[in-house]
């Protein structure tokens, strides 16, 4: 199916934040590829090679989501990492599983305002090295913080998705078949060299290590991983994973002809805790309604895949058809390439600039990014491609 491209606004305003480069480290699984890098070593990297896009101008300040890390602003450590400069700040932000959205979505208020001119966003999350957290006292460590406080629901990310998939009528076949068609689209979108131009090199690898060959067969005969009986299971749910995203955001004004996608509209909202999985529904809905702009118009749609059940709850609500179309994850997603919790919404929306402004999608397409976050919670951002002028300015 074609989506005709949709100019939200005929001519940008000139503080307009808009992305204009974006990069991500391959994506390990935690304990493995990266399992000795740190929360800096994965992002500076990839800070580094944004910088390098956009070489000769200033940068205000990175701005990075991480829900696990060690503390002491990841942000301001990873940019020294980088080599930005004592002169360049750093801001980490915690939304969970929707924090390199947030980060980003942040980073564009203060474009936006006209109070930065260059800020470099995004996420990174090392599972692998992240540290056991204790109470004072207690002899042993504690597995997360609370998403809510005492006397609310609070359930883990595995039970969670069980009870959306129960609650929106979510079956197992449906979850394996999501999960198959993530891995056979990241595997074909790397053999295609979709991924090249986004990924930074680290730790001797180049591409992500997930991604293989699925079949519904084997699937099949994975048991229920959080609940008896329960349709969610290892492998229609996303690894714990490590790795970094990073965008550079300008103002309109300060673009100098280079393509990019121009934030339209962003949205953080909450939802009930018991379902956080559905957070994404009223987020996507609230951006819609802000930009004026029907579902039907967006050509391009990123989801952190954190669970299939989840990603089709959603995708049902919103009336999208991910098996029958392109426009969901065309490159697969997280079940294929894992999930960094912190980076993963960076992720997205890098995938994004991908899938339009590196393809070279006419000035005007649309496309959607969006997360679920524990304790229920929903994140999304619509983006509107901009191209080059004649005099290099807005097209």
């Amino acid at each position: 199916m074609r989506h005709e491209p949709m100019t939200v606004s005929a001519w940008p305003r000139p503080d307009d934040p808009v992305i204009v480069a974006a990069r991500r480290t391959p994506i390990g699984t935690a304990g493995h590829a990266f399992k000795e890098l740190t929360v800096d070593r994965l992002a500076a990297p990839v800070i580094a090679a944004v910088a390098r896009d956009l070489a000769g101008r200033r940068i205000d300040d990175v701005v990075l989501g991480n829900c696990m890390g060690p503390g002491g602003n990841v942000a301001r450590v990873s940019a020294l990492a980088a080599g930005l400069g004592e002169e360049v700040p750093g801001l980490t932000v915690d939304r969970q599983c929707g924090s390199g959205v947030a980060a980003i979505l942040v980073a564009a208020q203060a474009v936006r305002a006209g109070e930065m001119e260059l800020v470099i966003a995004g996420g990174v999350e090392s599972a692998s090295t992240a540290p056991l957290r204790t109470h004072r006292g207690a002899t042993e460590p504690y597995p997360r913080a609370p998403f809510t406080p005492d006397g609310r629901p609070d359930p883990d990310m595995g039970p969670a998705a069980e009870a959306l998939a129960a609650a929106r009528g979510i079956g197992r076949d449906r979850q394996d078949a999501y999960a198959c068609r993530s891995h056979a689209r990241a595997l074909a979108a790397r053999e295609a060299g979709r991924f090249k131009e986004e990924i930074v090199p680290i730790g001797g690898r180049h591409d992500d290590q997930r991604p293989r060959p699925l079949r519904a067969a084997s699937l099949a005969r994975l048991p229920a991983a959080f609940v008896a009986d329960g349709t969610v299971t290892a492998g229609n749910s996303s690894p714990v994973s490590d790795g970094a995203a990073a965008v550079a955001i300008v103002p309109e004004r300060l673009r100098a002809g280079l393509p990019g996608m121009r934030l339209v509209a962003g949205a953080v909202v909450g939802c009930d805790p018991e379902l956080p999985g559905w957070g994404p529904v009223p987020a996507v809905r609230r951006v819609l309604a802000r930009a004026g702009v029907e579902l039907e118009r967006v050509a391009a749609v990123e989801i952190v895949e954190a669970f299939a059940a989840q990603v089709l709850a959603v995708t049902d609500a919103l009336g999208l058809n991910p098996m029958g179309e392109e426009r969901v994850c065309a490159d697969g997603g997280a079940l294929a390439l894992g999930h960094p919790w912190g980076a993963s919404g960076a992720v997205v929306v890098t995938r994004l600039f991908s899938r339009l402004v590196r393809a070279g999608a006419a000035p005007g397409t649309l496309g959607l990014a969006a997360a679920a976050v524990g304790g229920g919670l929903g994140v999304a951002a619509l983006f509107e491609v901009v191209g080059p002028g004649r005099d290099g300015g807005a097209a």
